[in-house]
């Protein structure tokens, strides 16, 4: 008999940080449990793809970087389909489906995907399945999940949709062709739009094709030995299994109800999960094929490395000069730091510019980390990482941030996140590597559709580490291939830079804040945030503090791995005589120091150019604790530099000086902006003018928005497509970096 040929679809993702990634080798992998085979491939892969002939169905998986950009790996695929050359029915024989992903933090929200979606539809592709756009911001898995869960039936009824469309054709009857082209382009399938709006019934979205769901019932008799007893208080409710769920109905005694519930609730934890969650039959994802097979090799010496690996686009630069900018009693610390990048002449940067630091995973924790994997003794080993032959993994390959020859210690200081927040598949592969039974089943529940609001309370929310996690689950005992598998890429911390060369030359500065995580289940003490904590422990010897002068015998300061970011769009105009407004609270206010000094170099360059007005609406909580580089730039302001200045603080009782009891000081940077929102949109409608905003994306997002509908009396929708307008002239920029 011939051999059965399957029905065939594309997978192409955009990928920054590798989710998006993730989620296409999970539809790849998962395709044929349900007879189909998947093409997959990434979007700057040109050469594994042709859309211009692609008769299957194709399944784009898109994140979102920067200001709203499109993925590095997919900006080429994005530059080719806004070819202006492009017929515009350049793709109407394609059908697709997408699924962008974002974060509502960010004002650009999934922008990445919705710039490619706008392209193909303009060109007439044609969508078999709703869009999906995920949040990391509340959790991607809440709409990423029921998309998938729907994803197979569509691709399928696109399939069978489009072979009766070849079949019609063939037969080339005229009537029921001439209907196909008018009323079918579109396979028949219903879509349901899932954003964050709809995210509540996303339960009545899922369909029994996913494999959460057939995960669960090859899982269901493997966990249900594994319930630990009910846990104290639970006595008052009563079980009712229906299907793979457990409804629960509560004792006569309301009261009595009332006050185990809230005995129970305070019994939860990271590691200890209370009913219904509990006593439910779970559905749990599949497993991750491994991929992977990693060994460790004794050697004499292993060649050290006191850095991330050598390429020409890092540079190892000295800390010049370190100040806190805050006083000590600041509910944040701020730090400036200054770069000497005099020895470096191919870092020359502009206002605007951000670079990348390189900082590696704090000692104590790989320590910690070798001696909880039973490895203390092998950290100086070579480590060997190689396909495993018999993986069943889609475009399986070694990861390329994971260099041949490097000893162990190397691998997870400077190539591993070992602070990463674990994500659902991870959990659900430590499962199975852990001994106590309870402790396996409450991996299981984190991982769980069930387990969602637990995994994002315990795990996601308090951004709980692999580390952390591994503490408080002890009978749990990963390989090391399962780490090099799971945890991504150390990723160097983006800042913005605070200095002009023309003020600075052959230095650089930049601030950031002190980041802090509190205490919480799992994580006994509070701990700093990687990058922030590993500078101020650099710093901090030759640290020099607010109001005191820095002794001519200061400690000297170690060097950093630093490297410019490409394609960088937030800037002042080039035109100089355009106005110019910046919004900055708290350390946002830095590049547009950078801003500030270019300009007033600039004009002393030209004392005879003509110079736009300039605005800086810039906002802390207290004026003599945390009011950033006052002293400079209130002297942009006696100079002519900075034209007006308008500051608010949010914990001080008194405002400033222009406060009266009719007009109230505004107490947060958006009040400040609508306090003159007619000069505000003046300059942005009227007069060409720019408007760059840093820190405070969404915020300011939805208060132009509410100025532009007062200012020009129209809704909600012509403000909206005002204000995109501004930012498809690049006229309305922000600075997502710290």
């Amino acid at each position: 008999m011939p051999c059965e040929v399957k029905p065939r679809f594309v997978i192409l993702y955009g990928s920054q940080k590798g989710q998006a990634q993730s989620i296409a080798e999970g539809i790849a992998e998962e395709a044929e449990e349900h007879g189909l085979v998947a093409d997959l491939s990434c979007l700057d892969q040109i050469e594994k793809y042709n859309l211009e002939k692609e008769t299957a169905p194709v399944v784009f998986i898109v994140s979102t970087t920067g200001d709203g950009e499109p993925p590095d790996n997919a900006l080429q695929f994005v530059k080719r389909i806004k070819k202006k050359t492009l017929p515009p029915d350049h793709y109407k024989h394609l059908c697709y489906a997408l699924l962008a992903l974002g974060d509502t933090n960010y004002a650009n929200f999934c922008n990445g995907g919705k710039t490619i979606e706008r392209r193909l539809q303009e060109l007439e592709a044609k969508q078999f399945y709703a869009t999906g756009y995920a949040d990391d911001g509340i959790g991607l898995e809440v709409v990423v999940d029921p998309w998938l869960a729907g994803l197979w039936k569509a691709i399928k009824g696109a399939l069978s949709k489009m072979a009766s469309d070849r079949t019609a054709h063939i037969k080339e009857n005229a009537a029921d062709s001439a209907k196909t082209t008018s009323d079918s382009s579109i396979p028949d399938v219903q879509l349901n739009l899932l954003s964050l709006t709809d995210h509540q019934d996303c339960e009545s979205c899922v369909d029994t094709d996913s494999k959460f769901a057939s995960a669960a019932s090859s899982s269901a008799s493997a966990v249900s030995d594994l319930r630990p007893a009910s846990s104290a208080g639970s006595s008052g409710l009563a079980s009712h299994s229906r299907g793979s769920a457990s409804v629960f109905t509560s004792a006569p005694q309301a009261q009595a109800v009332d006050a185990e519930v809230l005995h129970v609730e305070l019994a939860a934890s990271l590691t200890c999960s209370i009913p219904p969650l509990s006593e439910s039959a779970l559905n749990v994802p599949a497993l991750p094929p491994s991929y992977l097979d990693v060994s460790l090799q004794e050697v004499d010496s292993v060649e050290e490395i006191g850095g991330p690996f050598n390429k020409e686009t890092i540079h190892n630069v000295p800390i010049s000069g370190a100040v806190q900018l805050t006083r000590g009693d600041s509910v944040k610390t701020a730090l400036f730091l200054e770069l000497d990048i005099s020895a470096c002449p191919m870092m020359a940067y502009r206002p605007g510019d951000s670079f990348n630091v390189f900082c590696p995973n704090r000692a104590e924790e790989v320590d910690n980390l070798l001696h909880r994997l039973g490895l203390q003794d092998q950290r100086n080993y070579r480590v060997n990482v190689t396909l495993r032959k018999d993986t069943t993994k889609k475009g399986a390959q070694v990861p390329a941030y994971i260099p041949q020859s490097v000893s162990l210690l190397f691998l997870l200081t400077w190539c591993l996140e070992i602070r990463s927040v674990p994500k659902k598949a991870f959990l659900r592969a430590l499962a199975e590597h852990t001994g106590d039974s309870v402790q396996k089943r409450r991996l299981q529940e984190l991982c769980s559709k069930q387990g969602a609001a637990d995994y994002n309370q315990y795990v996601r929310d308090p951004s709980l580490s692999f580390l952390e996690l591994l503490i408080s689950f002890p009978s749990c005992s990963p390989p090391l291939s399962l780490l090099t598998e799971h945890l991504p890429k150390l990723q160097p911390r983006p800042y913005s830079a605070a200095s002009s060369c023309l003020r600075h030359p052959g230095k650089l500065h930049f601030v950031f804040n002190m980041v802090e995580f509190p205490a919480s289940s799992g994580r006994p003490a509070g701990r700093r945030g990687l990058c922030t904590g590993w500078l101020f422990d650099l710093i901090n010897p030759g640290l020099v503090f607010p109001g005191k002068a820095e002794s001519s015998g200061s400690t000297a300061l170690p060097k950093i791995h630093v490297s410019f970011r490409p394609g960088c769009t937030f800037r002042p105009p080039s035109d100089p005589s355009l106005p110019f407004i910046m919004v900055g609270p708290g350390t946002g206010v830095a590049p547009f120091i950078g801003f500030l000094q270019q300009r007033e170099a600039e004009r002393q360059k030209d004392p005879e150019a003509v110079f736009g007005e300039t605005w800086l609406f810039f906002g802390c909580r207290h004026r003599d604790r945390d009011y950033l580089f006052r002293e400079e730039l209130e002297s942009f302001v006696s100079r002519g530099t900075l034209n007006h200045l308008k500051v608010c603080f949010s914990r001080d009782d008194r405002g400033e000086e222009e406060s009266t009891p009719s007009t109230p000081q505004p107490r947060y940077v958006q009040h400040n902006l609508m306090l003159h929102s007619q000069q505000v949109t003046d300059i942005l409608l009227k007069h060409n003018g720019y408007l760059d905003a840093k820190n405070m994306a969404k915020d300011v997002n939805e208060t132009l928005v509410e100025m532009i509908k007062t200012e020009l009396q129209v809704d909600q929708l012509d403000a909206m497509k005002r204000l995109a307008s501004l930012r498809e002239e690049k006229r309305y920029l922000q600075d997502i970096w710290g």
